[in-house]
């Protein structure tokens, strides 16, 4: 989709310098108000956050007859119902005050890089904490720090009452999808609506439906990072033997190298950061003021 504007987003990702990060919502008459603090590490294993308690979803709050009614047009999980539900994200982000969006070309619909790795999932619950860490790459950190998803707010508990309504939901088949952005600077998506929505999933030894925000590649990246991709192609098809199991063969080919390039196209660009006001300095005083006694590890 095409974004024409704001310029500048209400809720947007800012920086101090190339490891000091904060998200910040606009609010009317107030000004910025931090909603998350971030540090990379040093040694590029992760990053430490700090929740401020502050998110409050972008998009209007869903009611049960718009799960129904969107079951009712398209099968659950299926890619026309998926479309319906993107849809209505991204009418809902260009309405709203504070929405990550600004202009420029975006993405939204199924992760389609394979980030989300199944064992990450039982994570979520357990290890969901308003100040902590997420690991990189698996660098030997603790094992519940390999999280795929980084909620905005402490998540419900699953005997919550709104929980338990969309626990009720996902038993029928009908709960809707939680809506995530990518972040490039935390190297994980962000839960931006659907964070009942998620515990209520996984509360039923679920995984949720995700759609994903994140700013899309541009047509001449999406050629280069493909070049090595198409020769890898040619290469096995003209490797290829006579014989009768030629064909299946090639269509296997095939069908792989178009799985690899919907990966190329559906990579997420990097995520845009403004300068943070006051720099280094403002930054610490901004983290000590809304989360008074944070203190990210010394390795950074």
């Amino acid at each position: 989709m095409r974004v024409e504007f704001p310029v500048r987003p209400g809720l947007r990702m800012e920086c101090a310098d190339g490891r000091r990060l904060v998200l910040v919502r606009e609010t009317a008459g107030r000004g910025p108000v931090p909603v998350l603090f971030a540090r990379q590490r040093v040694t590029h294993r992760g990053v430490h956050y700090a929740r401020t308690g502050r998110h409050v979803s972008p998009l209007a709050p869903l009611r049960a007859e718009r799960a129904r009614e969107y079951a009712e047009f398209a099968a659950p999980g299926g890619a026309a119902w998926r479309d319906r539900w993107a849809a209505h994200a991204e009418a809902g982000l260009r309405a709203a005050d504070a929405g990550p969006l600004h202009a420029g070309a975006w993405r939204l619909g199924p992760d389609a890089t394979g980030w989300f790795v199944e064992r990450h999932w039982d994570h979520l619950l357990p290890h969901d904490r308003d100040r902590g860490h997420l690991t990189w790459f698996g660098y030997g950190d603790p094992e519940g720090d390999a999280r795929d998803l980084l909620p905005l707010r402490a998540l419900s508990r699953p005997g919550a009452p709104r929980v338990r309504a969309y626990r009720r939901q996902y038993r029928e088949g009908v709960l809707p999808p939680v809506f995530a952005w990518w972040i490039s600077g935390l190297n994980v998506p962000v839960v931006l609506d659907g964070h009942d929505r998620l515990v209520a999933a996984l509360a039923e030894d679920g995984r949720p439906e995700v759609l994903v925000l994140s700013r899309a590649v541009g047509a001449q990246d999406v050629a280069r990072y493909s070049e090595h991709l198409v020769r890898a192609y040619e290469e096995r098809m003209a490797a290829l033997e006579d014989g009768p199991l030629r064909g299946t063969r090639a269509a296997g080919a095939a069908r792989r190298f178009a799985d690899e390039l919907e990966r190329v196209a559906g990579s997420p660009d990097r995520t845009r950061a403004w300068p943070f006001p006051g720099g280094v300095r403002a930054w610490e005083e901004a983290a000590a003021a809304h989360v008074p006694g944070w203190r990210p590890d010394a390795d950074g």
